[in-house]
């Protein structure tokens, strides 16, 4: 089993390596994603000088948005990975938002003082933590009493098609290494109440978790598996172990399976999202 430093070295190369790919599809991503960043916002109450911390932040959502609405708050993202956070900085230039900073740092291991911030964001980054239950401890740190954390997590592959149907055709063609049972993988806390015990643990009340439905939706399906294909990391990952043939073999698979979700001249793929609240 590799150490956690092993865990983040690798984690961080791999988000460097999908920066571009995720710059490239920002606005279908935040279109997909939108539906959970306001979901976790609603819960958290933000007042308009709120200081917020948002975790795992990559290109910047949900913290933007926050920072959006705390005019005379402040927002902090972080992310493993330079390369996403200089994403989240040119998309915070081009919407005129100022009231925020950046910071490379681990989520086990955050640089801030005790009770620093009123609410903490994690959209989809608690999958990958390499240990879950020190990260959790970590954020109620940083929490002020009566702060909130929320964050979201991917539910089970069955309920999550817009990325299983690409990863069901690559496996037909490379070998995919099973994940660990608790190891980094987007369903790693897919399981009802897998979060909600971590903020119990780390002495977080109040906690509530609720599903939310995502779309996405593309052009056509040679976009979606173009889309998918260059920011989904275990399609990057499982593609490059792949030869020219394989490669052309599993997109015409995905291509095929994707059209079967056509409606209105567009692609539209299902997935759903659990997300969960928790107060210090």
């Amino acid at each position: 089993m590799p150490s956690g430093d092993e865990i983040q070295d690798v984690q961080r190369v791999t988000w460097a390596g999908l920066s571009a790919g995720w710059e490239k599809w920002d606005s279908v991503i935040m279109d997909q994603l939108g539906p959970v960043s306001t979901a976790i916002i609603e819960r958290l109450g933000i007042a308009d000088d709120q200081q917020h911390l948002d975790i795992a932040a990559g290109t910047g959502e949900p913290g933007l948005t926050v920072a959006r609405l705390a005019p005379r708050g402040h927002v902090v993202l972080t992310d493993l990975a330079a390369e996403m956070l200089d994403v989240a900085t040119r998309r915070a230039n081009a919407q005129s938002i100022a009231n925020y900073e950046t910071r490379v740092c681990s989520a086990d291991d955050l640089p801030f003082g005790d009770a620093t911030f009123d609410s903490i964001s994690v959209r989809f980054g608690y999958m990958f933590f390499p240990d879950v239950a020190k990260a959790t401890v970590e954020f109620a740190r940083v929490l002020k009493p009566g702060g909130r954390l929320c964050s979201s997590v991917w539910a089970r592959p069955e309920e999550n098609p817009w990325t299983t149907i690409a990863m069901q055709a690559i496996a037909t063609e490379a070998v995919l290494a099973p994940p660990g049972p608790d190891g980094p993988n987007m369903f790693r806390c897919a399981a009802p109440g897998y979060v909600s015990a971590l903020y119990e643990a780390a002495g977080l009340r109040d906690i509530a978790e609720w599903d939310v439905g995502v779309e996405l939706v593309t052009r056509s399906p040679a976009q979606y598996w173009e889309m998918i294909s260059e920011h989904v990391s275990l399609a990057v990952a499982a593609l490059q172990q792949a030869g020219q043939p394989a490669r052309e073999r599993i997109a015409n698979a995905v291509i095929a399976k994707a059209s079967t979700y056509e409606q209105d001249g567009k692609v539209r793929i299902p997935g759903m999202a659990r997300c969960i609240v928790g107060t210090k």
